[in-house]
């Protein structure tokens, strides 16, 4: 075993000291939040509460999933998720692919590259999308969620710089064993290029289950809001929660909860399907795999 000289245990001291305060920079704020939303109303207003919840208590999430349209919204943001990647991913993969081509290749390349790029920086702008979408009939519809963003011209360009770096002899071996451009893209392209995949369908993961505002636009009716519409769309205002038709009962379940701790609740819940698949995916973020695919 080779022992470390002092100046490489000193740099390693460092350098693990400074990881760990980056990593409880963002490991932190979440406990925070979590520790809110799990304390009683006057230890949270009043600022009492830390990294540790004060006066436990569950009555934010309570209150959250108890309105009638939780689970209807969670499912509509699921099937978004779902239907939305499958689109954005498929989309972005045929793409990506003949863009990464050299111009002798695929001679219109330049022209499409341009196309492109003016996506990027001028768009129709709020009132044309809207129109277009009324016009197609897709208002109050998972379409009108998924469709007028199918397509990322950001991630179609990492990809494409990723494909643009796959070794030209494995293309050139499965062409010379009859495969076609098809076949070269599912059997060679998209096995090697995990890492690249998995990094774009977790930004475009989020990207869904994060979107609120386009569902407040297209979506007539609050029953079919996605979850992230609906939670920045729940009224949490103690005034206005309490109504003639309540019950002593419910006021009093009222009075246990805050803005503070419901809104702790409604950012916690939001983003919990995120930390649970981001650990699923992070295997995949590595270094290519391409490195020794070529045999010299």
């Amino acid at each position: 075993m080779i022992k470390e000289s002092k100046s490489r245990m000193a740099f390693n001291i460092i350098n693990y000291a400074l990881l760990g305060v980056v990593a409880l920079t963002c490991i932190l704020p979440f406990v925070h939040i979590l520790a809110v939303s799990l304390s009683n109303n006057t230890d949270a207003v009043a600022g009492r509460v830390s990294f540790w919840p004060v006066g436990f208590t569950t009555y934010a999430y309570e209150y959250v999933i108890s309105q009638g349209r939780f689970f209807s919204s969670v499912w509509i943001s699921l099937k978004r998720v779902l239907i939305g990647t499958a689109i954005n991913m498929f989309l972005v993969i045929i793409t990506a692919y003949p863009m990464s081509k050299e111009e002798k290749e695929f001679k219109a390349r330049k022209w499409y590259i341009v196309f492109f790029f003016i996506t990027m920086f001028f768009g129709g702008g709020l009132i044309p999308t809207y129109m277009v979408i009324n016009k197609l009939g897709l208002l109050d519809s998972i379409w009108a969620l998924v469709l007028p963003g199918a397509f990322s011209v950001w991630n179609m360009i990492l990809l494409m710089n990723f494909f643009r770096g796959v070794p030209k002899e494995l293309e050139e071996a499965a062409f010379l064993d009859g495969a076609g451009h098809v076949t070269t893209l599912f059997r060679i392209y998209l096995p090697i290029s995990l890492p690249s995949l998995a990094t774009l369908l977790l930004f475009t993961i989020i990207g869904h289950w994060n979107a609120w505002f386009d569902g407040i636009l297209y979506m007539n009716s609050p029953s079919r809001y996605p979850l992230a519409s609906y939670l920045s769309t729940l009224v949490i205002s103690n005034s206005n929660k309490v109504s003639a038709n309540m019950t002593m009962e419910q006021i009093e379940q009222l009075s246990k909860i805050s803005d503070k701790t419901v809104s702790s609740a409604q950012i916690f819940l939001a983003m919990l399907p995120i930390l649970i698949v981001y650990p699923l995916l992070q295997r995949y973020f590595m270094k290519g795999i391409v490195v020794g695919s070529v045999k010299g």
